[in-house]
């Protein structure tokens, strides 16, 4: 009798160490297995959501089977209480430990709608767009000017939704004023600003940031960027450069960056300049000249007339030698770079060459020739 029970209760025993084992390799299968999900999906995490009300968000969106496995499999994994707010794509087929990895990894969304508010040289403007997480493109929803024109229906809303993320950007040649201004404008950031940074102080990149952002503390990280990258490239810069100072080399890389919008000639421009200064030639710039009289506050909007030209202010290098006394506008890591890494070169003169580049010449004669096929193709221009 007590041979039939113990051979009955080892029986029970195998069995359910056959069953539980089965729920382990289940549980295994269901939480690094391919998930049921067909497309990608963007699954939004809201700041303070609970970890059952994101397995349940899941499972009704299709990207997961179970929602107790995927809690279990939170808790396993140490990850439960690690969950980050935004919005995040999910792939095709992802696995209940991969969905864990973007929901709880950097907290960095990667999908949903995002408001970049981009302040460019002439003007600003707030770019409303949505990632389309199946095909990883963005899709434009509006596109305006703060204070300017109206509001795009449904902009409220977006700013509402805690998972809207925010960008602002900074093109390359913009004034201080420029982006102390265009920021007042910004609805989605909070803070007065005492005062504009100086000139060149600034950064121009890509800002991400959140919704009741300061200002002052975004100025703050946009000057110390710009402070770390000249630092960088003052340390590696061309021996025996005609610059005493890391303030002279932004001063000038903001006239390269004035003078010319194709990437490659950075270097060339760079190179006439710095032959310039050796030379004790003045720089006679166009751009310095415009600065001196708006003070970076607008676009001149017209050509200089011969008496600006000829006006005396401490930024006109028609008049002065040398560098003007501040940079003329906040430079991009690629002009600064052009400025502290000239190209090898002998030229002294450039002008318009009509493609949107320069025509570079070591000669006066060979300038002025340059000149007057400029002066050719601008009345080509003119009577089309």
């Amino acid at each position: 009798m007590a041979r039939a029970i113990a051979s009955n209760a080892l029986t029970v025993f195998v069995v359910l160490m056959l069953a539980v084992a089965g729920i382990l390799a289940w549980g295994r299968s269901e939480y690094a297995g391919e998930g049921p999900l067909e497309e990608a999906i963007c699954v939004v995490v809201p700041s303070g959501a609970s970890l059952s009300r994101v397995s349940e968000d899941l499972l009704a969106q299709g990207a997961i089977d179970n929602a107790m496995v995927f809690r279990l499999g939170a808790e396993y994994s140490n990850r439960a209480s690690q969950l980050k707010a935004g919005s995040f794509v999910v792939e095709p087929r992802a696995s209940v430990d991969q969905i864990l990895g973007a929901i709880t990894s950097s907290g960095r969304s990667t999908c949903g709608t995002e408001i970049n508010y981009r302040i460019g040289v002439a003007t600003a403007n707030m770019l409303v767009r949505e990632l389309d997480p199946a095909t990883q493109t963005y899709v434009e929803l509006a596109s305006f000017v703060p204070g300017v024109d109206p509001e795009p229906e449904g902009l409220s809303a977006i700013l509402e939704n805690p998972s809207t993320r925010y960008r602002v950007t900074l093109a390359e040649g913009v004034t201080s004023w420029q982006v102390v201004e265009e920021l007042k404008q910004a609805p989605f950031l909070r803070g007065e600003i005492a005062e504009v940074p100086a000139e060149g102080a600034l950064a121009p990149d890509s800002y991400e940031l959140s919704r009741g952002s300061d200002r002052a503390t975004l100025l703050t990280e946009m000057t110390e960027r710009q402070a770390a990258i000249l630092s960088d490239l003052w340390a590696a810069r061309a021996p025996g450069l005609p610059l005493e100072t890391p303030l002279e080399a932004l001063t000038l890389a903001s006239i390269v960056e004035k003078e010319t919008g194709v990437a490659d000639e950075r270097p060339l421009v760079a190179s006439v300049f710095k032959n310039r200064l050796e030379e004790g030639m003045r720089l006679q710039t166009d751009p310095t000249v415009i600065y001196g009289l708006t003070e970076g506050k607008a676009p001149l909007g017209r050509g200089l007339r011969q008496s600006e030209l000829r006006r005396a202010t401490p930024y006109n290098t028609y008049v002065i030698t040398g560098l003007p006394p501040t940079p003329i506008a906040n430079p991009g890591r690629e002009s600064i770079a052009a400025a502290l890494n000239p190209a090898e070169s002998d030229y002294l003169f450039f002008v318009a060459d009509g493609t949107g580049g320069h025509a570079f010449a070591e000669t006066l004669a060979e300038h002025n020739r340059n000149v007057q096929r400029w002066r050719e193709i601008e009345a080509q221009r003119a009577n089309q």
